[in-house]
């Protein structure tokens, strides 16, 4: 039996950091209805590249396990309906800005009188309170506001965007499931449900821990590029080989630094791990002329058994084949419908006496409205 197996998520949201987090949920025995709109659905639906007419790539890998009803909820009787999940619902997730459920006439307030146990999640830029609460906003932006972007990239360069979203996902997802675990383990304790209000932004700023504290300790500026963890010292740095390729080095400690000067030929560098920013910037150009003699391969051959926290930049192409990702399945060959043999990401957690499988392939727009509004009617029956 899956930890979350009798829990019913009603979810709302489209995109990326909703679905991430019912993903989380639903992999785990959660029955995550998708609550979608009868003529557009989860916008990322129509996504290239498309697998089928309504599905995505990115929508099939944000959303196995889950179900799809269709319903207006501008529309009286479909706001029936919605209200007749609610009951049977633990926990709710949402998208929209503040306000929008409530003008509709489903704001928590409004479905706790109909559900005192449940659990309402908003997922939103701002949060529900604040100036800024009714601002739009991506994930750039919200980085932008954290003080997280400023600092990404090189020394006298503008700011480097990411390649995946920090404050959607770090943010926004995995705050929203921490919050709505948390939750159901208080409703169990209380037998009442309860607002759990996530900010992208306040999710973004919170990953800022080996940062911020040490400027307000310290009343000193951080440059761009010239954190210890952002590129600043020549022990945590990323290095071209000979043949265009990367490797990445995170040697911090003086064992680790120890062991990649000699490996590299470089041992009068043992000593200037901790050297100021201008001898740092030296030590890198150093360290790059070594590099730059021996292909990827050849360093990855030298290093070999080495603890000196070496690595290659590995392509999309190729970390799939990574011993590591196989064994701990973070890849996996599923057989798909229309597609036949797919891959998609693995849950990233694991439990000792639980298995993530594929239940359910993502759904088709409104794929199992007939069949959810089939098990309405038993549940009205059986209470009546």
């Amino acid at each position: 039996m899956l930890p979350l197996e009798g829990i019913r998520v009603l979810d709302l949201t489209r995109l990326l950091p909703g679905p991430y987090c019912s993903l989380l949920l639903a992999d785990y025995g959660a029955d995550v209805i998708k609550i979608e709109d009868p003529k557009v659905g989860d916008y990322a639906r129509w996504y290239e590249p498309r697998v089928n007419d309504d599905q995505s790539a990115m929508f099939i890998s944000l959303n196995r396990n889950k179900r799809s009803i269709t319903l207006d909820l501008k529309a009286e009787k479909d706001k029936d309906v919605f209200i007749s999940l609610v009951k049977t619902a633990d926990v709710l997730i949402e998208s929209f800005r503040p306000g929008v459920m409530e003008r509709l006439g489903l704001g928590y307030e409004q479905l706790k009188v109909h559900n005192p146990k449940l659990i309402y999640c908003a997922i939103t830029g701002y949060g529900q309170t604040g100036p800024y609460s009714n601002e739009a906003g991506h994930d750039l932006n919200f980085l932008s506001y954290s003080g997280l972007l400023h600092l990404q990239g090189a020394p006298n360069e503008k700011p480097l965007i990411p390649s995946v979203q920090i404050g959607d996902i770090g943010g926004g997802a995995l705050m929203a499931a921490v919050g709505i675990l948390l939750a159901i383990i208080n409703a169990k304790n209380t037998n009442t449900g309860q607002f759990v209000d996530i900010s992208m932004l306040d999710g973004a700023l919170s990953w800022m821990h080996t940062i911020l504290p040490n400027y307000w300790t310290s009343d000193e500026m951080p440059n761009r590029g010239e954190l210890t963890l952002n590129g600043g010292k020549a022990c945590y740095e990323i290095y071209r080989t000979k043949d265009d390729r990367f490797i990445s080095v995170g040697a911090l400690e003086n064992k680790f630094w120890e062991n990649f000067c000699e490996i590299i030929g470089k041992e009068e560098l043992i000593d200037q791990l901790e050297e100021p920013l201008v001898q740092q910037r030296i030590m890198k150009q150093e360290v790059q002329t070594a590099i730059q003699q021996k292909t990827l391969t050849e360093w990855l051959e030298l290093f070999e058994g080495i603890d000196a926290c070496v690595s290659p930049v590995l392509t999309p192409e190729e970390l799939a084949d990574h011993p590591q990702i196989k064994h701990r399945r973070m890849i996996e060959d599923i057989t798909h419908p229309v597609m036949g043999t797919i891959k998609q990401l693995g849950n990233p957690i694991k439990l000792s006496s639980s298995t993530v499988i594929t239940r359910r392939h993502a759904p088709g727009l409104g794929e199992h409205t007939n069949e959810i509004l089939k098990e309405l009617d038993f549940i009205k029956k059986k209470g009546e």
